[in-house]
């Protein structure tokens, strides 16, 4: 003990208490050791890599006079006139209005949908129900918004069901598909019918890991299932349905091409129409790919910028994404 502390008196460590050294290379030995996880995880990053990361080189067109036979490089530089542009463009204001109303839509009616959902499933307690409803709910995130569009208009044509239906009634047809009252609830009902089974997967698995153990002391509160889920399983989701709030909040103006394509029509624009489908028009088929990207840029930095502000306010309760 005495030459111990002489060695510390001395500004030397003795070998007996003398703090071990990191071990070199950690990151590459932990990657030999796990080295089947990491190639599991290989296709996503070099998904995201590819199709996130690399196309952000081309949001220097919207900075541009983008000419197609000159590309990227030998394109002449317009600073931010296409910004300008779409600021002035009165059609723009209309797309950023249907586009936001019809995501504020989704949010308000989509989102709680599949928490809706997964909390009845977890009532029901005959397994084989259970899980034929539950394939059923499934199945409709399987198909193509191109069979669900076809669907949808056969549904709701003058001759289809729901309209048969009024004629027993002894009403009139409604053409809905035609009728722009009637197209933004269609697009919201369609969207919560074909995902709301896919979205329950995520909120089924945050139920499954609660312990029963707090299930079996609320009922010797004398708690019935209701209140089991106010007090018990909701506030347990709370992390998981904020983390999924907040990724919805970041795609919160990316409504998706294909529904809202297979659901439009000529006399539903002034409500339907949105960024991208005007982003294919103006871009794909009329190649005015610099005012296009200016808008795809603008779009990205307001879901960003949402993000951020949400994911503050979500770290005041100690959550968040980071």
């Amino acid at each position: 003990m005495a030459d111990t502390l002489d060695q510390l008196s001395k500004g030397t460590t003795p070998a007996s208490v003398r703090i071990p050294k990191a071990k070199e290379n950690l990151y590459l030995a932990n990657m030999r050791k796990h080295w089947m996880l990491y190639i599991m995880i290989l296709p996503g990053i070099i998904y995201y890599l590819v199709f996130k990361y690399v196309p952000l080189a081309g949001s220097a067109i919207a900075f541009q006079d983008f000419q197609i036979m000159k590309g990227m490089m030998s394109s002449p530089w317009v600073g931010l006139d296409n910004f300008k542009f779409i600021f002035t463009y009165q059609d723009f204001y209309l797309v950023l209005r249907n586009t936001a109303t019809i995501a504020l839509y989704h949010l308000v009616f989509g989102f709680p949908a599949p928490i809706i959902l997964a909390l009845l499933f977890n009532e029901v307690r005959l397994m084989l129900a259970k899980r034929v409803v539950q394939s059923l709910f499934y199945l409709p995130h399987f198909l193509s918004w191109v069979v669900v569009g076809g669907i949808v208009f056969e549904l709701l044509a003058s001759e289809g069901a729901f309209n048969m239906i009024r004629g027993w009634l002894g009403m009139e047809p409604i053409l809905f598909m035609q009728e722009q009252r009637y197209f933004r609830s269609i697009v919201v009902i369609s969207a919560i019918w074909k995902d709301v089974g896919w979205g329950t997967i995520i909120y089924l698995a945050a139920i499954a890991g609660i312990n029963p153990n707090l299930y079996e002391a609320a009922v010797m509160d004398g708690a019935n299932r209701w209140k089991q889920t106010l007090h018990i399983t909701l506030p347990t989701m709370f992390p998981t349905i904020l983390v999924l709030f907040l990724l919805n909040i970041g795609n919160f103006l990316e409504l998706g091409f294909d529904q809202i394509y297979n659901l439009l029509t000529p006399m539903t624009y002034s409500v339907g129409d949105i960024i991208e489908t005007y982003v294919y028009r103006a871009g794909v088929l009329q190649g005015q790919y610099s005012v296009t990207t200016a808008i795809g840029l603008f779009q990205s930095v307001i879901g960003f910028a949402l993000l951020w502000i949400f994911n503050r306010m979500a770290r005041k309760s100690e959550q968040g994404l980071w």
